[in-house]
């Protein structure tokens, strides 16, 4: 079993992704209401979607399993994700010239920042117990 901090993060990670997950996989009427762009087909956010609520049940079992069972995802690829996420979004806010509605900014910079922050808190988590690096 992951150590209780560990296994915390990885639930609070998981659920981040599961939250994203499903609001991509219900695109349509969730984009208007948050003021995001909106997309002409919705195949790339659904299917978008789908790998993020993947993710996030990896990273649930990645936090509950025992040392016996296969892995589900672990820090290093959550931080590489939400690096990858976190970074590309904020690039897509500062660079994009994207016309949101002030929601939209709202909400797309919280989420940049929060991917970001989670991603930073993971680092810290997996350097304080395995100095040698992300492996």
């Amino acid at each position: 079993m992951a150590t209780p901090g560990r296994a915390r993060l990885l639930f609070i990670d998981g659920f981040i992704n599961v939250v994203l997950g499903v609001a991509l996989l219900c695109f349509d009427p969730v984009a208007g209401w948050l003021g995001v762009p909106a997309s002409d087909t919705l195949f790339y956010p659904t299917i978008l979607g789908a790998v993020l609520f993947g993710i996030g049940i990896a990273l649930f079992w990645e936090g509950i399993r025992g040392d016996t069972q296969p892995g589900g995802l672990g820090l290093a690829g959550a931080v590489a994700i939400n690096l990858c996420g976190g970074l590309v979004l904020t690039a897509w806010l500062l660079f994009g010239d994207l016309i949101l509605p002030l929601r939209g900014r709202v909400i797309l910079w919280g989420l940049a920042s929060i991917l970001v922050l989670i991603s930073l808190v993971e680092l810290s988590m997996r350097a304080k117990h395995r100095p040698d690096g992300l492996r």
